[in-house]
């Protein structure tokens, strides 16, 4: 386990010469978790999903093979894996030779395993297979267009949370709008967010003034979505409650957190034209 202070972000990091395991870092969700008021118990499901394009490693015989990977961390591990050393680790690959697809892939869940001190599952997509990867816009109600002003030099605005229990609803809304910031360096990450819900109406403009709210905000991606999900959870109140943010890429990287009241802890990808 590694302090913020100790993790490669922000830091000019040579090209890994070998696979190189030991360049994983972990960090304690329990950190970022107390903070939210967060103990062992979790009032959630659901998993970190990872897109990695730049994976090569080289066939028997000396030929480059390339895959984009497919990554998924448990919510309930007890690590998350920092986004630089992941990106190192799958550089490392680059001169390292194993005998196939298949191989590579068992490694690498392996290795995020022990890392994130819980099962990860890994999928590797084979250059034929990459029309899986063809974005689309999430299937739900944009709100980005309702009319409002919006001062977001005020902080986090949770207060702007409020649903009418008389109107009762099961929607979907989506806004392409959140943006935050990374505890260590500072610079932007962008999102689109995805609330799924069942119970009183969600006010659509008070649900976009609080997420425009961030953008100030320094927190991990992961942070981020669970703050949202509780947020939504403590001022709505609703039956059932999802909440996925999809982020756009960062050296090669994408970061999807989804958070759900309950169900499965792992649903099936979605990617936005921005990733």
């Amino acid at each position: 386990m590694h302090a913020l202070t100790d993790t490669l972000l922000g830091r000019a990091v040579e090209h890994q010469p070998a696979y190189s395991p030991s360049i994983l870092m972990p960090i304690d969700r329990a950190l970022a978790r107390a903070q939210l008021g967060l103990g062992a118990t979790l009032p959630f499901v659901g998993s970190d999903r990872w897109t990695g394009f730049e994976l090569c490693w080289l066939q028997p015989g000396g030929k480059p093979g390339v895959a984009v990977l497919r990554a998924t961390l448990p919510a309930q591990s007890p690590m998350l894996i920092e986004s630089k050393s992941f990106k190192l680790y799958l550089n490392s690959y680059a001169r390292d030779t194993l005998r196939s697809m298949e191989a590579v892939g068992a490694r690498i869940a392996g290795d995020l395993s022990a890392v994130a001190q819980a099962t990860v599952h890994v999928e590797l997509l084979a250059p034929p297979d990459w029309a899986q990867l063809l974005p689309a816009f999430p299937i739900g109600i944009c709100i980005d267009d309702v009319e409002l002003e919006i001062d977001a030099s005020g902080g986090l605005q949770p207060h702007a949370l409020i649903a009418n229990a008389e109107d009762f609803r099961q929607e979907c809304l989506v806004s392409n709008l959140l943006k935050s910031n990374c505890p260590v360096t500072g610079q932007p990450d962008w999102a689109t967010v995805i609330v799924e819900y069942r119970g009183g109406a969600i006010d659509r403009a008070g649900l976009l003034r609080y997420l425009v709210s961030f953008r100030e905000v320094r927190e991990f991606h992961e942070q981020c979505v669970e703050r949202i999900f509780l947020d939504l959870q403590q001022h709505c109140c609703p039956q059932f409650l999802a909440v996925e943010a999809r982020y756009t890429r960062r050296g090669g990287l994408d970061i999807n957190p989804y958070r759900a009241s309950s169900g499965a802890a792992r649903i099936a990808d979605r990617r936005t034209w921005r990733q």
